[in-house]
């Protein structure tokens, strides 16, 4: 887990059904949401879940694993320290179709790959945990 100083980086908007989401960094987990009727995960948050249309949907740390779906490297340096900037999609290994938009940290875009393992760090800026991820290993 990271905590850095000022940041340019927009924050989320935090609401009674993402909190879980945008502060559970606080402990290194990151969370979803998971049906208790047919234990598919969810996201982003939702009243139902979409697969049974059960309400029973609860958050559920996952092991924040996760592998690169793809990703863009951005030489634009949008926030400060942060060149180049690497926007990826990654999906968690428990359960595939769950994706999330993120930023790869720790890495050198010519080492980027599609299909890289990667593990899920924190930024916290305020009381806001933002999940970005790193490869699990050196390149091979």
């Amino acid at each position: 887990m990271t905590a850095s100083g000022p940041s340019l980086r927009l924050l989320p908007r935090v609401d009674d059904e993402n909190r879980f989401f945008w502060t559970g960094g606080a402990d290194g987990r990151l969370r979803f949401q998971r049906c208790a009727v047919c234990a598919h995960f969810v996201h982003p948050p939702a009243p139902r879940c979409p697969f049974c249309l059960a309400d029973g949907l609860r958050p559920e740390p996952v092991s924040g694993r996760a592998l690169v779906e793809s990703f863009t490297v951005n030489h634009q340096q949008w926030i400060p320290g942060s060149d180049p900037y690497i926007v990826a999609w990654v999906s968690i290994v428990e359960q595939p179709d769950v994706r999330l938009t993120t930023n790869l940290v720790g890495v050198e875009p010519d080492d980027l790959r599609v299909g890289m393992e990667v593990v899920v760090e924190f930024e916290q800026q305020d009381d806001v945990y933002l999940p970005l991820f790193r490869p699990t290993s050196a390149p091979s």
